[in-house]
């Protein structure tokens, strides 16, 4: 447990090759020099940041040698932080979508136009029918492959069957973070052109967000509801379901503070240098639980941080009462958790007391991946060669019948959330020793 929780959220790095793979010829190094320095002075006022997350657009065009240049950035980024590396997230923006397979790849065109085609009220089914098919999920997923490569090891891979990602993390007060990943790109890069507002689709299947006793939803995406051609209905789950809504994609800072939610977008590490006004910035947002009872809550105090060009150095973006500090609290529901009764394939447990039949809810596999151990289990496990991850998987009949023709990541990340569903996290975590030794 800890007693708060200081989260840095960052959007838009565009970490670009070939510029990006040299450090003196990469025009945007200086400013994310300028950005680490500026987060480093914060970190000694405020604390070490307890989790990163990344509302997309880590790379240019979704190469692989972008990422791999990210990567080390990130870690640094990390480290003089102090955030542990098992509480980094992840999730893509519409370029982490590589447009030349879409330009090249006809059934991912065809997926993308079928579902965008469809009238309004059939599109929810036209998107499932397509992940659901085997050849057309696959086809839809493909533009994120080297990103899955990416956000593997940070357990926030996405494929068919499972479009988008959550996982829990501790805050004090018995309140969990249940941070929720959600992918607004899986219709970019039409036919290989740019997107424009109102094109793009997530869908009521990412939105579920189940109102747990003792939780607070906090969703990141990298398209804002306007980009969404579902963007109004995206706005009234939000509202009423999640407590925290961030936003990349605008290069915009922005921060809504209302009774229920907090609504934050997300200013680009690196803009484009074309952009005027240019102002690369960061967020930092810090959670406490507070008070008890009817009247817990969640202090929220919001740092917003962008660059100005004279002398070129971060400053705070203040509010109107001219503070650096944006400062609201977001009541936490007291709820009565249900019980499950009489749920086919959802209890792990029945008990007969008398006349009622209770049932416990198998736990949430994919939300414990959230756990520190088990993200580091899972840095660990992607460190492996593919052939040793197979052995693994193999060896403890963690990969079902077809699975191998899959792409790695949905292949060993299918197989990882199952070993939490089989209570095998541990011997995943005994395998992966006997071979780092």
């Amino acid at each position: 447990m800890i007693a708060s929780m200081l989260i840095l959220h960052i959007s838009d790095i565009h970490f670009k090759s070939p510029q990006c793979l040299d450090p003196q010829q990469d025009p945007d190094f200086p400013i994310r020099t300028r950005m680490m320095r500026d987060l480093m002075r914060q970190v000694e006022l405020l604390g070490d940041v307890g989790a990163i997350l990344i509302g997309g657009d880590v790379a240019f065009k979704g190469a692989r040698d972008e990422y791999e240049t990210a990567w080390k950035w990130i870690l640094q980024l990390a480290q003089i932080s102090g955030c542990p590396m098992e509480r980094i997230f992840v999730v893509p923006g519409n370029h982490d979508v590589d447009r030349a397979i879409v330009r090249q790849n006809i059934p991912t065109q065809s997926a993308q136009h079928m579902i965008a085609s469809a009238p309004k009220h059939q599109r929810e089914w036209r998107l499932s029918q397509q992940l659901a098919h085997e050849d057309s999920g696959q086809s839809l997923l493909e533009p994120h492959a080297e990103y899955n490569v990416f956000a593997a090891p940070l357990g926030c891979n996405i494929w068919p069957e499972k479009p988008f990602w959550h996982q829990d993390v501790d805050l004090n007060g018995g309140v969990t973070l249940r941070i929720f990943g959600l992918t607004s790109t899986l219709l970019s890069g039409k036919d290989g052109e740019d997107d424009v507002s109102g094109s793009l689709y997530l869908s009521p299947r990412q939105t579920v967000l189940d109102p747990v006793p003792n939780t607070a939803n906090l969703v990141l995406v990298h398209h804002p509801l306007d980009w969404l051609s579902d963007g109004e209905d995206v706005d009234d789950v939000l509202t009423n379901r999640a407590a925290f809504h961030l936003f990349g994609h605008k290069h915009k800072q922005r921060a809504v503070l209302a009774d229920t939610y907090v609504r934050i977008g997300a200013g680009a590490v690196n803009p484009s240098r074309g952009e005027q006004p240019y102002q690369p910035g960061y967020n930092l947002i810090d959670l406490e639980v507070a008070g008890e009872g009817t009247a817990r809550h969640i202090r929220v105090e919001l740092h917003q941080r962008r660059l100005q060009d004279a002398p070129e150095i971060f400053v705070a973006i203040t509010n109107n009462q001219g503070q650096p500090v944006f400062r609201t609290n977001i009541p936490i529901p007291v709820e009565a958790d249900l019980p499950v009764i009489g749920v086919p394939n959802a209890i792990s447990e029945v008990a007969v007391v008398g006349e009622i039949i209770e049932a416990a809810a198998v736990p949430d596999a994919e939300a414990a991946m959230g756990e520190a151990d088990t993200r580091d289990l899972l840095y660990r496990f992607w460190r492996l060669t593919s052939g040793q991850r197979r052995t693994i998987a193999q060896d403890l009949g963690l990969l079902e019948e077809g699975e191998m023709l899959l792409p790695e990541p949905e292949r060993y990340g299918r197989a990882l959330i199952r070993a939490g569903e089989r209570k095998q996290i541990n011997d995943v975590a005994a395998a992966v020793a006997k071979l780092e030794n």
